[in-house]
């Protein structure tokens, strides 16, 4: 297939912490897909992961027909031809992913969302967290370097516990001083990686219910790669997750595929 002939459909999603560029073909199959860190700069960012996704599929930018771009940072790709809001492009990616999906818990680096879905990825109704990083992945960072392990050690650590560590979900200082004062107290570092797991996941589990869980329910965003907070969802809410193979994919694999819609739409 040559340059010349190929047609895709971008999506972009720029977080706070990560930007993520997914492109896909005609018929809808991913092409090219790649995660890198926003920094300083969400317009060099998003520049950045879009040349990358072209250089993988061995493109360049004439090749794509249409670029959908969602994310905090959406109205600084100015290279995008729609912005979506990250709620209908994250309903949009699981329900590509797992068409019967009737729930989407989000829980990236600043913010959670619980958003239940309708037929056809549709969103019926959604709830957001406050301003407040409790309950975010920066909220994890937070108190991983409280206990002094990586961020990627957290989950595992929790899965040790051997005993429930109440940890506040309501405000990250407040979090912080808590797990340090528990550490001072000769608390096992696994119990408190478990309470912090568990602090995200009442704060999370608090969204879902407002909303009105639904079953089945996919969890996206970075969060979903920490095995604690899965196994603490999982048992707050008595049911299993599904988790993508790329979670922090799923809102640039929605705007793809919305902009492949809007492209065919607007070829009618």
């Amino acid at each position: 297939m040559s340059a010349q002939k190929s047609i895709l459909f971008a999506g972009l999603d720029v977080g706070s912490l990560s930007t993520e560029t997914v492109l896909i073909d005609e018929n809808g199959a991913v092409v090219a897909a790649n995660i890198i860190a926003t920094g300083a700069s969400s317009v060099k960012a998003a520049r950045a992961s879009f040349a990358q996704a072209l250089a993988q599929a061995g493109m360049v930018e004439q090749n794509i027909a249409f670029g959908v771009a969602t994310g905090y940072g959406r109205n600084k790709v100015e290279f995008a031809q729609a912005r979506i809001t990250e709620i209908t492009c994250h309903a949009k990616g699981a329900h590509v992913l797992f068409p019967d999906t009737r729930m989407v818990i989000d829980i990236g680096g600043q913010d959670s969302k619980a958003i239940r879905l309708g037929d056809h990825g549709s969103v019926l109704n959604f709830m957001m967290n406050d301003k407040c990083a409790a309950g975010t992945g920066r909220f994890l960072e937070v108190m991983a370097r409280a206990l002094e392990v990586d961020l990627e050690e957290l989950g595992p650590l929790a899965l040790q516990s051997d005993a429930d560590v109440k940890v506040s979900s309501v405000c990250t200082v407040f979090a912080e001083s808590e797990v340090v004062s528990l550490i001072g107290d000769g608390v096992k570092p696994a119990r408190i990686a478990w309470g912090v797991c568990r602090a995200v996941a009442d704060r999370t589990v608090s969204l879902a219910e407002r909303v009105g869980v639904a079953t089945p329910v996919v969890m996206t965003g970075g969060v979903a790669k920490n095995v604690g907070v899965i196994s603490a969802l999982e048992q707050r809410l008595n049911l299993r997750l599904t988790i993508p193979p790329d979670p922090q994919l799923v809102g640039a694999l929605g705007a793809a595929h919305l902009a492949r819609e809007r492209a065919l739409k607007e070829a009618r």
